[in-house]
């Protein structure tokens, strides 16, 4: 049969019969890219099972009575999991080039094959590449098998061979269906192999790790249906300044999206960072204005951060507002309220927001330390380096509580602050613990006025 042209949107993965400037579906313009499509292989040849062998069962009848968690050997990789990598599942890994998500990968293989036989196909490198990264790595073990391979089909001719329990792909752009007339790497050929992975993992019980490559935006390259198709979705950040690397779950279906995991790249490998807290203060300048710390909950785990500010006098009709780790429309909201309600005046001047170490606080309980942070760089004044503060703020600029006060407090006694700043109201039950000293206020001004 010859094959047919169709059109993909690459924003949404909507298929329409013509090109158009906009998808009708998610309103992207320019997103809309040609593919030429060959008929489908049976789901019997690409799953390696006998076709009509899955037959309907009862709900009373499905197992799950065996164990179907195992650990990765990380510690934070398994924490952004939910508690290891689950059988029969498929994880994408999606990151800049370089970042390190080849190296995170085989580097767990020294665990998984204590007791597991994985194999680990690669579309980029040949096996000696393989195998002096893996010495860099301490891997020595005969349960890795390499397979340096592009062709699907050779693929899965290899996984039904060897039956591993574990399957690393790398990379999903790479991998090329022959009976799909598009190149490697188009829409219809990502989506066709994701789609022969993800029949893999849920006919034969294989767990399978993908690495995804991400455009110029940011975005995992390839149908945005990519990451509807997999189980979980693994970013991982990080600045190529920096020695730091987070990852972090968008999507997971066994287990939370908000957990973080902290690396640090060393010369043998990824280092895992126990303590984010710690390496994010790393360096945190003394009685200099313009800086406060904020206690954001990363999931299950409260993390430490440093929030700075500049304000400056402007050269413009209209000052400038920029914000880096912190959203901007937020950080435009809090700098009006901060005027109105606060009494310090920006109307003329910029003012410019960082949080320190990459991370990105999104969550209402640091916008009292970004309002401190921007006062103390105003009045160029200080804040005393022992001082966190916690607490969203309002339009009227009084301060709300937020949840898990308790763990937060704990953190910033930990890390050696004697003194934190919170919301009056709804925080009369909380108990600090011992030698923490709580500073609670109902208004912005109020805080401003205590502490500057």
């Amino acid at each position: 049969m010859k094959s047919k042209v169709t059109y993909f949107c690459t924003a949404c993965g909507n298929e329409t019969p013509r090109w158009q400037g906009r998808c009708p579906a998610c309103g992207a313009w320019n997103t809309i890219e040609e593919c030429k499509t060959a008929p489908a292989a049976s789901s019997a040849r690409r799953t390696g099972l006998p076709q009509g062998s899955r037959q309907p069962k009862p709900l009373s009848q499905v197992d799950v009575s065996r164990e179907v968690r195992f650990p990765t050997g990380l510690g934070e990789l398994d924490r952004v999991l939910g508690g290891g990598a689950v059988q029969d599942s498929l994880v994408l890994v999606a990151g800049a080039p370089g970042i390190g998500k080849s190296t995170l990968l085989l580097q767990i293989c020294s665990e998984l094959c204590r007791n597991l036989r994985v194999l680990y196909v690669s579309g980029e490198e040949s096996e000696t590449q393989i195998k002096l990264r893996a010495q860099r790595l301490g891997v020595t073990t005969d349960n890795l098998l390499l397979l340096c391979e592009t062709d699907l089909s050779q693929v899965l001719e290899a996984a039904e061979t060897v039956k591993p329990d574990v399957l690393i792909a790398d990379s999903v752009q790479t991998l090329c269906d022959g009976e799909n007339a598009s190149t490697p790497g188009s829409v219809s050929q990502v989506k066709a192999c994701t789609m022969a992975l993800m029949q893999l993992a849920k006919g034969s019980g294989v767990t399978v790790f993908v690495v995804g490559h991400v455009n110029k935006d940011g975005a995992i390259a390839g149908p945005r249906v990519l990451e509807h198709m997999v189980d979980c979705v693994l970013y991982f950040e990080g600045e190529a300044a920096h020695n730091y690397r987070i990852l972090r779950a968008v999507k997971n279906r066994f287990g939370s999206t908000n957990e973080i995991g902290v690396f640090e790249m060393a010369d043998h490998g990824l280092r895992e960072v126990p303590n984010p807290s710690e390496m994010l203060l790393s360096g945190r300048p003394t009685h200099a204005p313009g800086t406060c710390v904020a206690c954001a909950m990363e999931g299950s785990r409260p993390v430490l951060a440093e929030v700075q500010a500049l304000v400056s006098r402007t050269n413009f009709n209209v000052p400038r507002r920029m914000a880096d780790g912190f959203d901007i429309n937020r950080a435009v909201l809090l700098m009006a309220v901060l005027e109105k309600r606060g009494g310090i005046n920006l109307a003329g001047s910029d003012v410019y927001i960082n949080v320190i170490g990459g991370l990105q606080l999104t969550e209402p309980a640091a916008d009292l330390p970004v309002i401190l942070a921007a006062a103390s760089s105003f009045r160029d004044k200080a804040l005393d380096s022992g001082v966190a503060a916690i607490g969203e703020v309002g339009l009227t600029g009084e301060l709300r509580a937020v949840s898990h006060l308790g763990q937060r407090l704990s953190e910033v006694h930990r890390l050696g602050f004697r003194c934190c700043v919170i919301p009056r109201q709804g925080t009369s039950q909380v108990q600090p613990p011992e030698g923490l000293e709580i500073l609670r206020v109902r208004h912005i001004r109020e805080a401003i006025e205590t502490l500057l």
